[in-house]
Order: structure tokens, then C-alpha cells, then sequence
């Protein structure tokens, strides 16, 4: 009697222990499915387990609840298993699958973000054409005398042949970033801020293109400015995709609570402006060492600019297409 009594003790103790953590094994357990598990929660569930599985074996040996347990900690030390090897390829990794996952993620944003500064561009050439004193006002005054002073010398991309290459590299790299940064973090302004960058710097472009066209240049100018111009627009674009990514979470959390939502899309939207960083330097060094060089034959730049506009295509939208079709089978 004394050792059913015991048995039924145990059983009533087992059953307890059971219903206080049966909520919170099932979330771990459904925890096991997902493969961007941060390393802490992998690490917390790992040592919650195994505290209640050494419980279990002292109190209710050769339970059910005991090989429960066995079998959870055992699918959790392979995730951890897992997620060392992760990390150890991590920064290809990132460049390989992630980078493009988040892209494909957003690429309704990049569209939106490349239809506002098209509209920019379209507002300034029209801007352009109804005032001539509009590119004084947009561009500066002093910048307009110098064009038209080099374009009277018969070398209007002067402007592009400062003697001082290095100095001149770092100030076009660090610019390029600032503006890209800038496009990214004013969506925290819901959106407006990184709309108002990309719309002014499309105004700015218009007019720029506009301004040359007006003296007969168009094509000179476009196959030298455009030897840089491809990355450098491109990756504004992007970068101001990446601040609408962040000023519409916090209009539309959708499911997500919206701080969830926020911090989120603060994440993502930085590493795309992260992605962006040697697309930047890039352009910096072309436009500091290549561009300079106008006599350049027309097919040179055409095979350079054709080449650039290749990989943002390539790498920023057809590609992440492909891994996302090949990571979830979408289409």
C-alpha cells in the first residue's frame, strides 16, 4: 500500500512539473524549425532544457518525461552545432545568401524608392526648360561659371580632373556614404525624410544632365559621368530603399508590434546600407581615377558603364530572385 502510495506521489509530482513547463518546452521545441535563432535564445533554451532534464532524471527516472527532454536537448545541441558552423562562414554567408534575401525581401521598395527619384529627375529637367536661372539655383552659381568656363576651353568635364586623385577619393567615398546614410536613417521620419533625399538628389541629376544637353553635350557628358554615375545613383537608390524599409515599419507594423516591427527593419535596412559600402568606394575610385581620363575611348566607357549597370542588376535583383526561389521556392 505504502509503495502504491509513493507511485501516485510521484506520478502527481511528475505531473505538475510537466504542466508548469509544457508551455514554454512546446516554444522551444517549435524554436528548433527556425534557422535565424539568435545565438542567445539558442543558448537560454539550451541550458533551461537541460536544468529540467537533469530534474527529471533525478526525480522521475525512465519517465516519458525524461525522454521527452533527452530528445528536445538533443535537437537543440545539433542546432547549436549548426549555428557554430553559420558562423564560422558567416561573412560569406552574408554576402552569398543574406544581403540578397533582404533585398528580394524588399525590392517593392527599392521600386518605390528608384520611382521617387525618377520623378526628381524628371521635375528638374522640366524645372530646366521653363527657367534658365534654375540650374544657378540647384547646382550653385559657382559651379555653373566653372562649367561654362570649361566648356569655353573645349573640356566641359573638367571639373573631374582634380590633380589631387587620393584626396579626392576619400572626399567622393565619404560623401557617397553620408548621403547613402542619410537616405537610410530619415525614414525614421515615416518615410519622408529618405522621400525628400532621393526626390532632391533626382532634381539635382535632372538638372545636371539637362544643363549639358542644352549646350550639345548630353552624350559627351552622359558616357563620362556615368562611368561612376551607374554605382554611385544606384546605390543612393538602394540606400533610400533601405529608409523607406524603416519609415514604413513604423506605418505599417503589419503583424509585429510596432517596436518588434521597428527593431526589425532597423536590422535589415542596415545591413543593405552595409552592403552598399564597396559599391560606394568603388564609384569613388572610378570617378577619382578613371573618369579624369575624357579622351577615353567611347567603347571603354561604354564596356565600363555597361559592366556596372550589369552587376546592380545582376546582384541586386536578379540574383536575390534566384536565392530566394532556391531558399523558399518562390517564384
Amino acid at each position: 500500500m505504502k509503495i502504491i502510495l509513493n507511485t501516485n506521489y510521484k506520478l502527481m509530482r511528475e505531473a505538475a512539473f510537466v504542466k508548469e513547463n509544457r508551455n514554454k518546452w512546446q516554444q522551444i521545441d517549435s524554436q528548433t524549425k527556425d534557422k535565424d535563432i539568435p545565438a542567445e535564445t539558442l543558448a537560454d533554451n539550451f541550458i533551461e532544457l537541460t536544468d529540467d532534464l537533469s530534474y527529471a532524471r533525478t526525480f522521475y527516472p525512465k519517465s516519458q518525461t525524461v525522454r521527452y527532454l533527452n530528445q528536445l536537448a538533443g535537437r537543440y545541441f545539433i542546432n547549436i552545432y549548426q549555428y557554430r558552423k553559420k558562423e564560422n562562414g558567416r561573412f560569406l554567408r552574408f554576402w552569398k545568401t543574406e544581403l540578397p534575401l533582404i533585398m528580394y525581401r524588399y525590392r517593392k521598395n527599392m521600386l518605390y524608392a528608384f520611382l521617387f527619384m525618377l520623378a526628381g529627375v524628371l521635375l528638374g529637367i522640366f524645372s530646366l526648360q521653363q527657367e534658365s536661372d534654375f540650374s544657378s539655383a540647384v547646382l550653385g552659381q559657382g559651379y555653373v561659371n566653372m562649367t561654362l568656363e570649361n566648356i569655353e576651353n573645349g573640356d566641359p568635364m573638367g571639373v573631374y580632373k582634380d590633380d589631387a586623385k587620393g584626396w579626392m577619393f576619400f572626399g567622393i567615398g565619404s560623401n557617397n556614404i553620408r548621403v547613402a546614410f542619410y537616405a537610410f536613417i530619415f525614414g525614421i521620419f515615416c518615410s519622408v525624410g529618405t522621400v525628400y533625399i532621393l526626390f532632391s538628389n533626382g532634381v539635382m541629376l535632372g538638372v545636371f544632365q539637362y544643363f549639358f544637353y542644352q549646350y550639345g553635350l548630353l552624350g559627351e557628358s552622359a558616357a563620362v559621368i556615368w562611368l561612376h554615375g551607374t554605382l554611385e545613383i544606384s546605390a543612393i537608390i538602394i540606400s533610400g530603399g533601405a529608409g523607406m524599409v524603416l519609415g514604413n515599419s513604423i506605418l505599417f507594423p503589419g503583424t509585429y508590434k510596432r517596436i518588434d516591427a521597428v527593431q526589425r527593419a532597423v536590422k535589415d535596412a542596415a545591413k543593405i546600407v552595409v552592403g552598399l559600402i564597396p559599391v560606394f568606394i568603388v564609384a569613388a575610385f572610378i570617378e577619382s581615377y578613371i573618369t579624369r581620363l575624357t579622351d577615353m575611348h567611347i567603347y571603354l566607357k561604354l564596356t565600363i558603364i555597361g559592366l556596372s549597370a550589369l552587376f546592380i542588376i545582376w546582384y541586386f535583383i536578379y540574383y536575390p530572385y534566384l536565392i530566394n526561389k532556391k531558399t523558399n521556392g518562390d517564384t
